[in-house]
């Protein structure tokens, strides 16, 4: 399968109905642990789940709050990332209540109480089947959401020509992307750097309102080469503040903010809508740079070196 096919894998994997076999009677806090692709999806699933608290941990350690009264989540698409099995067995020393999303490997062999799901992608491109578990366990998406999900998906997919002229431009004027976002999408943005880094091959940062305005807004006016950077702003705003925000951020400073817009019906397909845009933008950067976005040889070499 090659890497497009796999990005139009995603309205398949939002109709999961997977979910997790947990009592979550006497589980007062939740740990989830992961990295790289499969590490984003606790932190997207941290911002929009608040009955409990969440902590997201991308280490070889968890907090020592943990206990009986925990339930650890080990999220690893492989199921052989050393540093998510590494905290899954402090997890059980101490007596967490352990659960795994992976499609076999270690993690999948050693753990009863498991959702499998399909390998053979990249684990960046499989977001989507590590995601819903935890939206089916804990937030019970209903059929219209999802439906209004794959919709949006298959609009992307269909036409996507807008994050091409985007790629084009930064292609052209060999830019840096900054991507700015907000609450509920804040990891969202960040997924769009890890994509750029992953699938095109160049640094990229992230950041977020309101808290970007309290520090890293001073350079924004005067910073040196900053006509190499592309600043982009994901999303629309609900509080109206941030909206604020983003217009007086972008006047006082002089900086001009290239808007990507998604308005769903509902937190779902505006979330999946705002992924999928930076999952084409990156792929049709990747081409126009002649670099293959399923080429992760690097991070796979320094795998190996760690293992001997």
């Amino acid at each position: 399968m090659n890497f497009s096919d796999e990005l139009k894998t995603l309205k398949k994997q939002v109709q999961s109905e997977e979910e997790l076999n947990v009592d979550l009677s006497g589980v007062d806090k939740i740990i989830i642990s992961g990295m790289g692709g499969s590490g984003i999806v606790g932190n997207i699933f941290s911002e929009i789940y608040d009955r409990k608290p969440v902590t997201v941990v991308s280490d070889y350690h968890i907090p020592s709050f943990a206990d009986g009264k925990t339930l650890f989540i080990a999220i690893s698409y492989s199921g052989n990332t050393e540093e998510t099995i590494s905290s899954l067995e402090i997890a059980r020393e101490k007596g967490c209540r352990v659960v795994a999303i992976t499609s076999g490997g270690k993690i999948g062999a050693t753990v009863d109480n498991k959702v499998l799901i399909p390998g053979g992608i990249q684990p960046r491109s499989a977001l989507g089947y590590m995601l819903m578990p935890l939206l089916n366990t804990f937030l019970k998406p209903s059929s219209q959401e999802r439906d209004a999900a794959t919709a949006m998906i298959d609009a992307i997919d269909e036409d996507n020509s807008d994050m091409e002229s985007l790629a084009r431009e930064i292609w052209s004027g060999k830019l840096i992307p900054i991507i700015l976002g907000f609450s509920p999408f804040k990891w969202v943005a960040y997924r769009w750097k890890t994509q750029f880094n992953e699938n095109s091959k160049i640094l990229a940062f992230s950041n977020y309102f309101p808290e970007l305005n309290h520090n890293e807004t001073m350079p924004y006016r005067g910073t040196y080469r900053k006509d190499e950077f592309k600043f982009i702003v994901i999303g629309h705003p609900e509080n109206m503040r941030i909206e604020e925000r983003i217009k007086w951020t972008s006047s006082l400073t002089s900086t001009p903010f290239h808007r990507v817009d998604v308005r769903g019906k509902y937190v779902l397909d505006t979330l999946f809508g705002l992924i999928h845009k930076g999952d084409y933008l990156t792929y049709h950067l990747a081409k126009l740079l002649n670099v293959d976005p399923t080429d992760v040889s690097l991070i796979e070499e320094l795998k190996k070196k760690l293992s001997r």
